[in-house]
């Protein structure tokens, strides 16, 4: 299922309700999951339908002949689909934590390790003050300098900083 698809079921089953109160939703993008053959186009929010129209659509078939730009490719399509969700739709509420479940697969990364980045992504400024103290950067590419946490470490910061 695309990822498109997927940011756009929660907006209209879950964010457009009106007079809802505040969720949170885990929300899995499995675009850039193996085997990254079939990394459809971004499209207009208004064209996805029910989806249906993604069948009908050139995909980027580059991971059957390189992994390793198959993978790239479809990481590319997750964060561009991310980020125009919330041009399109975030509002001042709208925070998301934005991690992966897990490292890269050996076949396109040979870097041992099981880190992954972990981001939050907020228009409200006191979100962001929050955290000021936990040695990020801006943006969605940590620096090499990033502190490396285990995932119970980010679990009780984040607990720490927006209450239990």
């Amino acid at each position: 299922m695309p990822d498109q698809y997927v940011l756009l079921a929660l907006q209209r089953f879950e964010l457009a309700k009106a007079h809802r109160r505040p969720i949170f939703a885990e929300v899995d993008l499995v675009s850039s999951h193996t085997p990254w053959i079939l990394i459809p186009p971004l499209i207009d929010w208004n064209r996805v339908g029910d989806g249906s129209i993604f069948k009908r659509l050139a995909n980027d078939e580059s991971g059957f002949t390189d992994a390793s730009r198959g993978y790239s490719r479809s990481i590319k399509y997750s964060l561009r689909a991310l980020f125009s969700f919330v041009q399109n739709y975030g509002n001042k509420d709208l925070v998301m934590i934005v991690l992966g479940d897990h490292q890269p697969s050996r076949v396109v990364s040979y870097r041992p390790g099981h880190e992954v980045p972990v981001s939050i992504i907020a228009h409200d400024p006191a979100v962001m003050r929050r955290i000021d103290g936990w040695g990020w950067t801006e943006g969605m590419r940590p620096q090499p300098s990033a502190p490396l946490w285990p995932m119970s470490a980010f679990r009780n910061r984040f607990f720490g900083a927006f209450g239990s």
